[in-house]
């Protein structure tokens, strides 16, 4: 109840300073931790904001060349921007993450009063203040989650002997050598595949003190290792600690860097009609390369349109059964999916569950639909829910059982689906009608079947409309 009060505080606050544009406000309730707030002109402004987090090695902060001076550019191209003066750890990490993520839910919650679209929310990050840009957005929740980071010459290990010595000690006190404790907070490792937001890393090939190849280019590589979009310049000198600086030898290229990026980077319209996509691989998007882009939800937003904003909730190998081996209601993409409150969502499970280890459980297949149902039913949003049937398995691979899909599973999901007044997306037959649509394994459709399910399912959403 404090926070809440304290959040509409603020918003009442930031309402009226808002004529001034540039203004300060508390974000911690000891008053310690402030944002300073830069908004660009009304008529200018795009409805994207970023919150900034100045470096420092988590012992001080150079607010200047790592905060404010971006504040003229970003508002010149219509963006506000945030830079927050957080806390230092100490040793105690959670100080510098709450700072953050504070500033990203106060960014949210004033967004119609300083016009900004609540889905355009990134974070901008350099060097130490790059690592707790990259932890919020790899390990916070949805709502405090930035849409899009922006990271310059930024720490990302603490393991190893390229990891930033002070950054380490700083921020993880007296835990700096406990192993199991530097991964934990190794933004490499964190990586969440179709969960972490889309990246734009920037860094000096000669910096020494953080360097590239063990920071920025372990953090670009995890992320397409998890397929999801980033954007990675490499200058040939300029060490570290640029920042807004024109004597930086690349600085001209570097803000063109940003502009361009930030063009296509292309955000859901704030009041567009949210759709997740819950699944297995198959909607995951196993096999297929740049799922962001050619995976079955991916091409779904792109036949959708702007009105719609469409998040994959896939996760590979999970089952629907609780009892079985993977349960996707016990993954973090199912929270996350909860919390981004959608209004429909297409559930596309049973495939794992078809195995030969994990059908043994059958009778709880449908129990569990029903949970699932039951809990997207308690959401604010009272979300429209499709139940899509497998798509058919031509081999019978890793004991996936094509019978049991088509003989148990879809006549237990078109039971659900009647008690429930639910409609059903019928992919089996989608995908049973060309054996062309599914790759080598016989399970998972490639690119061509990925977006002939995005057209049966896209048919189903907009014909119901």
């Amino acid at each position: 109840m404090k926070r809440f009060l304290l959040t509409g505080c603020i918003v009442l606050l930031a309402m009226a300073v808002y004529a001034q544009r540039n203004f300060v406000l508390n974000n911690s309730a000891d008053g310690q931790s402030t944002l300073m707030v830069f908004l660009p002109e009304t008529e200018k402004a795009t409805g994207r904001a970023i919150v900034c987090c100045p470096g420092g090695g988590y012992v001080g902060l150079c607010t200047d060349k790592e905060g404010t001076d971006w504040a003229p550019f970003f508002n010149e191209q219509g963006i506000a921007l945030i830079v927050v003066n957080y806390r230092m750890p100490h040793g105690d990490r959670s100080i510098p993450i709450g700072d953050a993520e504070n500033a990203i839910r106060t960014v949210r919650d004033s967004a119609s009063v300083w016009h900004i679209n609540p889905y355009d929310v990134g974070i901008m990050g350099f060097s130490a203040g790059g690592h707790l840009a990259s932890t919020v957005a790899t390990q916070s929740a949805f709502a405090v989650r930035p849409d899009f980071q922006i990271l310059c010459y930024p720490v990302i290990t603490m393991t190893g002997r390229l990891a930033h010595k002070g950054s380490v000690a700083n921020l993880l006190g007296k835990d700096k050598d406990d192993e199991q404790v530097q991964k934990q907070n190794s933004c490499e490792e964190r990586v969440l595949r179709h969960i972490t937001p889309p990246a734009l890393i920037l860094v000096s090939d000669d910096d020494l003190t953080v360097p590239a190849h063990g920071n920025a280019v372990a953090y670009y590589q995890a992320m397409h290792k998890n397929h999801n979009h980033a954007t990675l310049h490499v200058y040939p000198s300029g060490g570290h600690g640029w920042g807004f600086n024109s004597n930086f030898a690349y600085h001209d290229e570097m803000v063109h860097d940003i502009i361009r990026w930030l063009q296509q980077l292309k955000a859901p319209h704030q009041d567009a009609i949210r759709v997740a996509c819950v699944g297995n691989s198959i909607t995951d998007g196993s096999g297929i390369d740049l799922t962001y882009k050619y995976g079955y939800p991916a091409v779904l937003q792109d036949i959708l349109g702007e009105g719609y904003h469409v998040r994959n909730y896939g996760k590979s190998a999970r089952t629907l059964m609780n009892s079985a081996d993977i349960p996707y209601m016990k993954e973090f993409c199912w929270k996350d999916c909860k919390d981004f409150n959608p209004d429909i969502v297409v559930i596309k499970l049973g495939t794992n569950d078809s195995k030969t280890h994990n059908w043994v459980h059958k009778d709880d297949f449908m129990k569990d639909m029903q949970q699932m149902i039951d809990e997207l039913n308690a959401l604010p949003a009272k979300p429209q829910i499709f139940l899509a049937f497998p798509a058919k398995a031509f081999i019978d691979s890793w004991t996936i059982t094509d019978r049991v899909i088509a003989d148990e599973i879809i006549p237990m999901i078109k039971k659900v689906a009647k008690k429930n007044n639910l409609k059903t997306i019928d992919l089996y037959t989608a995908t049973a009608a060309d054996r062309n649509l599914i790759q080598e394994d016989g399970i998972h459709p490639n690119a061509a079947g990925a977006r002939r399910m995005a057209e049966v399912v896209g048919q189903a959403i907009t014909d119901d409309r």
